[in-house]
């Protein structure tokens, strides 16, 4: 995916460890890890994949990118 230049579209990253491989529900809502956001998708991938790969020896541990520009602005999406 990439941005238009010039055009803020922000972006979500966080994670946490997950209760089972299989589901999305995290063990601990008070331990999750807000990493940030971002201005744009190729700022939020890149902070993405520094914290996956720290963290690749937790099978569990999973972190994510919420497009938060497309619940802001549906319509824009």
């Amino acid at each position: 995916m990439t941005d238009m230049p010039g055009k803020q579209l922000l972006h979500l990253v966080f994670g946490g460890e997950l209760t089972s491989l299989e589901s999305v529900e995290f063990k601990d809502l008070t331990n999750l890890d807000i990493v940030g956001i971002f201005p744009n998708y190729a700022a939020a991938h890149a902070a993405w994949k520094a914290k996956a790969q720290a963290t690749v020896d937790n099978a569990q541990m999973r972190y994510f990118i919420v497009h938060l520009h497309r619940l802001l602005d549906p319509q824009q999406a």
